[in-house]
């Protein structure tokens, strides 16, 4: 082989390894992991937000010393 073969031949192996490495691949993977778990959160608080007034509502009604309201927490 000539010269300019084994160097383009090293050239062109040197590229394919560099294409082949998968620098920052993880720090993606994070990020979109991430990002799933904020969607799941908010929806689940978008979901539960008439439950979780109730609940309020309910243990205010039991600290309330008014004894017109009855005591339902509303677990």
């Amino acid at each position: 082989m000539s010269d300019i073969a084994i160097r383009l031949h090293a050239f062109v192996s040197m590229l394919v390894a560099d294409l082949k490495k998968e620098r920052g691949q993880d720090l993606i993977e994070y990020a979109m992991l991430g990002g799933l778990i904020a969607i799941g959160i908010l929806l689940v608080v978008g979901l539960m937000t008439g439950a979780i007034s109730n609940m309020i509502t309910g243990i205010g009604n039991c600290i309330d010393f008014n004894n017109g309201t009855t005591c339902t927490p509303g677990f």
